[in-house]
C-alpha cells in the first residue's frame, strides 16, 4: 500500500486556475474523500494523481517516489469512473479479467483471482452477462471488481455512485466501505455529495475554487467548521448564518443584530466592539417555541413546514430572510403562524465576516 502526498500542486488550463497550490497527505490504507461543489477542482486533482492530467507545478509522491513524470500505466493505480467504462462487447467475466490478461498472467491465476473477487462482490452470477444486460448497480460492481482484481497500490473513485438510484446508492455506500476496510487499500474518493463523504471517509478535504479549505475527519468538520464556506456547505439542511456585530453590555460579551441580542460566555479572540461577525447555528440547534421563555428569544413567522417522518424541517421567515429549524416529528403549528425562536448557545459558531475564518 502507499501514502499519497501532494505538495503545492497547481493545475492551469490556459488562464483558468483549476487547482491552486493544493497540499494534502493521504495516509496508507486511508479512505480519503475530496468533497466540494462542481468546478472546485476535485476531479482535476484525482486525474493528476492518476496521471491523466499533467501537473502545472508542484509535486505528487507515492511514499517517497516522485511520480509527476511517471506514466499512468506505471503508477499501479486503479480508477473507477462515474460512467463505469466497461467494455460493451465483453461479458462480466471478461471485463474483470481484462487487466490481468494485459499483464499476461497465467490463465489459471486469472481464473482464480476473478473468481475470488467476484465472490467478494457477490457478482459471480453475472459472469455471462454483457453490460447492457445488467442494472446500474450490477455494472458498478463489475467496474469495482475490475479495479480490485489486480490489487493496485491506490484506488481512485470519481463519483462512482452518481448514476444509480437513491435506494441502491445507500446499499453501495455500505458495500464500498466494507470492501475498503477488508482490502486495506489507500482510497481517494471524489464526490459532491456530502452524505457520501461524511459516511464513507476516514478523513476528507472540503475544496472550493481549487483550494483546500479544511482537512479533518468528517465529524470534526461537521462540529468544528474552520471557515464560513465549510459551515454553509456541510450539513443537511445547511447551517443558518446570521449577520451580527460584537458588543458589550454591562461587561457581558454580546452578539447583536436587528433581530436578536445574545449574551455569550467569552469574547471572540482579537475582536473589538462593533466588529462585523457571522453567527452560525445548525437547524437542529434553533429552538421553535410557541411562547417566549427567555429575553434571548426573537420573533419569526412560519414560512413552510416539511415533514420527514422522523423529524420536521420548519422554514422560518425572519425579516426578509428564511432560516431552517429541525424539530421533532410531531409539529402542530402551520404556515403564517408567529413563533419565538431561541438559539442553543452550546452549539454556536462565530465567524469573522471579512476573513470568513472561525472565531468561536
Amino acid at each position: 500500500m502507499v501514502t499519497v502526498t501532494l505538495e503545492d500542486v497547481t493545475k492551469k488550463f490556459g488562464e483558468t486556475l483549476a487547482v491552486d497550490k493544493l497540499s494534502l497527505e493521504i495516509k496508507d490504507k486511508e479512505f480519503f474523500a475530496l468533497l466540494g461543489p462542481s468546478g472546485c477542482g476535485k476531479t482535476t486533482t484525482l486525474n493528476m494523481i492518476a496521471g491523466l492530467e499533467e501537473v502545472t507545478s508542484g509535486r505528487i509522491y507515492f511514499d517517497d517516489e516522485l511520480i509527476n513524470d511517471v506514466p499512468p500505466e506505471k503508477r499501479d493505480i486503479a480508477m473507477v469512473f462515474q460512467t463505469y467504462a466497461l467494455y460493451p462487447t465483453l461479458k462480466a467475466y471478461e471485463n474483470v479479467a481484462f487487466p490481468l490478461r494485459i499483464r499476461k498472467l497465467p490463465k489459471e491465476e486469472i481464473r482464480k483471482k476473478v473468481k475470488e473477487t467476484c465472490e467478494l462482490l457477490r457478482i459471480s452470477h453475472l459472469f455471462d452477462k454483457r453490460p447492457h444486460e445488467m442494472s446500474g448497480g450490477e455494472r458498478q460492481r463489475v467496474a469495482l471488481a475490475r479495479a480490485i482484481v489486480r490489487s493496485p497500490r491506490v484506488f481512485l473513485l470519481d463519483e462512482p455512485l452518481s448514476n444509480i438510484d437513491a435506494k441502491l446508492r445507500v446499499y453501495m455506500r455500505a458495500e464500498i466501505i466494507r470492501l475498503q476496510k477488508y482490502l486495506k487499500t489507500t482510497t481517494i474518493y471524489v464526490t459532491h455529495d456530502q452524505v457520501e463523504a461524511m459516511t464513507m471517509s476516514d478523513r476528507m478535504v472540503v475544496m472550493d475554487q481549487g483550494r483546500a479549505i479544511q482537512v479533518d475527519p468528517p465529524m470534526e468538520i461537521f462540529e468544528k467548521p474552520s471557515h464560513l464556506f465549510v459551515a454553509g456547505f456541510i450539513g443537511t439542511p445547511p447551517m443558518n448564518l446570521f449577520e451580527c456585530s460584537y458588543t458589550e453590555k454591562d461587561g457581558t460579551p454580546m452578539l447583536q443584530s436587528d433581530i436578536f441580542s445574545i449574551p455569550i460566555e467569552e469574547a471572540p479572540v482579537s475582536v473589538e466592539a462593533g466588529s462585523e461577525l457571522i453567527l452560525g447555528v445548525r437547524p437542529q440547534n434553533l429552538m421553535v417555541l410557541k411562547k417566549r421563555d427567555s429575553p434571548e428569544c426573537f420573533k419569526a413567522e412560519i414560512y413552510a413546514v416539511e415533514p420527514l417522518g422522523t423529524e420536521t424541517v420548519v422554514n422560518l421567515k425572519i425579516g426578509d430572510d428564511v432560516y431552517k429549524a429541525v424539530t421533532g416529528a410531531k409539529f402542530d403549528l402551520t404556515i403564517d403562524e408567529n413563533v419565538w425562536v431561541r438559539v442553543d448557545k452550546g452549539y454556536i459558531h462565530v465567524f469573522d465576516k471579512k476573513t470568513e475564518q472561525v472565531l468561536v
